[in-house]
């Protein structure tokens, strides 16, 4: 067992993960709710998962000789975060939008599907988990490669569950409409800003 590699993987991957973005709005904000969240972390956490294995074991070194399939992802999801920020933009604007607990819950197949949206079609999780994670864990030798992908992946797991479920703890403050209304305004902040920079990277 490597704890130099595992413990290198477990901060870099954290320090990647728990950047505000796309999964993490989402994440929080169903957690809020209440609605599916341990499916929807657990779901993250396995799309990180595979990317993080994927760039680990190759792939990163392939995305970035194709700047064309780059470029493509980008603007893809420049296009998805846009509109997904005008969502959030809608919600903030109207009340009627902002429904209190169990009213207007989304099927869990719905909420499932929004994760593979903000998580796939979001360049940014492919460059921070295929590209930058797998450039840095072929410094390592595969007997210590796995403990770095081990460690990067329990972040993961740790930071997405803790988020969900931690979640609740901050339900009261957000049993008041103006409090949602604070946190859709941000997420469509957020949001749009991404789209922004994922559009302007791809010009």
């Amino acid at each position: 067992m490597s704890i130099e590699a595992l413990t290198a993987g477990f901060g870099l991957g954290g320090s990647l993960i728990v950047a505000i973005g796309a999964q993490n709005a989402f994440v929080l904000r169903q957690g809020l709710r209440r609605q599916h969240p341990l499916p929807i972390a657990f779901l993250c956490f396995a799309i990180d998962a595979v990317l993080i294995l994927a760039g680990s074991l190759g792939l990163g070194s392939l995305v970035q000789e194709i700047p064309l399939l780059l470029m493509a992802v980008r603007w893809a999801g420049a296009v998805f975060l846009f509109a997904y920020a005008g969502l959030a933009l809608k919600r903030a604007l109207h009340p009627s939008a902002l429904a209190a607990e169990g009213q207007g819950e989304a099927s869990l197949k719905s909420a499932l599907l929004t994760v593979l949206a903000v998580s796939l079609l979001n360049p940014h999780v492919y460059l921070d988990t295929v590209v930058l994670l797998g450039s840095l864990a072929g410094r390592y030798g595969w007997d210590e490669r796995r403990w770095f992908i081990l460690g990067a992946m329990a972040a993961s797991f740790l930071w997405f569950h803790g988020l969900a479920l931690g979640a609740r703890w901050l339900a009261p403050l957000f049993a008041k409409p103006i409090t949602w209304r604070l946190l859709d305004g941000l997420i469509a902040a957020v949001m749009a800003t991404l789209g922004l920079s994922l559009a302007l990277g791809a010009l």
